[in-house]
């Protein structure tokens, strides 16, 4: 009797547990998970991948690095015929993913070759995107630009937050492995080499990228503050030592002002580069003054 394939399942986020649950559910050997521990200091609203592999009896790993000589001579001992990444956050070097005779594989949250990188639905939501997807692609030595083996996209609303469109595209990543997980144990899945032409890379984002940039239009200010409102960090502008998170905010028709300009303070209305926005749901941080006046600048 042929033995089954041996999969060691790289992976972290919801994406990684729908799919390392798909895995498990069809009875695949899944011989490891490596993953990583969650931060203290980041908000886990996700399901993540350790769990399904506790229920089961996966062993699981969370090295800080994957690419020391200890970690890649335990790989290796591992045997793995395949290997799968699903939302995994280290880069794995060239020579672990040569280790496997059937490669590896990942599931990128982009189009490709469009949007590779870190965090491609915040930036596609920044940048005002109507469609977004997910990506199965052999992994080589550049990040997410390895052939493509299939991929499914959605539709995106222009007032979808970053986690609305999480949600929509989380089952494509699924569906994607589902379609094609029994070719990739065959080594018989199809590839088509990614138009370099077309690709684009962002890297990944911090707190501070959720600053407020007045001179903006309304339409990027609004971009970013859905793309960045809860569960992530959220946009932020800054008056005094006291800075005023903005989790939401709507066009205000007919008004407009120096770009930063605080034109009303109930509701609060402040200036952009085109217009205003009015901003309706806020919270402030820090210890100065809080007081708002009109004509007074915001964000310098």
């Amino acid at each position: 009797m042929t033995a089954r394939p041996r999969i060691l399942f790289f992976g972290y986020s919801e994406v990684g547990y729908e799919c390392l649950s798909l895995l498990l559910g069809r009875g695949d050997n899944v011989v490891a998970l490596i993953t990583h521990e969650d931060n203290p200091h980041e908000k886990i609203w996700f399901k993540t991948p350790a769990h399904a592999a506790q229920e089961k009896g996966v062993p699981v790993f969370t090295p800080e690095k994957v690419n020391t000589p200890e970690w890649r001579e335990k790989i290796a001992a591992l045997r793995p015929d395949l290997i799968l990444s699903v939302y995994y956050r280290n880069m794995i070097g060239a020579t672990v993913l040569a280790l496997p005779r059937l490669g590896a594989f990942n599931l990128h949250g982009s189009l490709l070759p469009r949007y590779r990188g870190r965090a491609p639905i915040n930036w596609a939501v920044l940048h005002g995107e109507t469609r977004i997807g997910m990506s199965l692609h052999r992994m080589v030595k550049a990040p997410d630009a390895g052939a493509v083996v299939d991929q499914e996209g959605v539709d995106l609303g222009p007032r979808d937050t970053a986690e609305q469109a999480f949600r929509k595209v989380l089952p494509c990543a699924r569906r994607v492995l589902e379609r094609q997980i029994d070719a990739l144990l065959a080594g018989t899945a199809r590839e088509t080499p990614q138009d370099e032409t077309q690709a684009t890379y962002f890297g990944g984002r911090k707190p501070e990228d959720g600053r407020i940039a007045w001179t903006q239009t309304s339409a990027q200010i609004f971009n970013l503050i859905r793309a960045v409102t809860d569960p992530y960090p959220g946009a932020f502008t800054d008056l005094g030592t006291s800075r005023l998170m903005v989790w939401w905010a709507e066009p205000a028709a007919g008004k407009s002002g120096k770009p930063g300009e605080i034109l009303s303070v109930t509701p609060l209305i402040v200036a952009t580069a085109d217009g205003a926005l009015e901003l309706t749901r806020t919270e402030w941080r820090g210890t100065g003054t809080t007081a708002l006046k009109v004509g007074q600048m915001i964000g310098e």
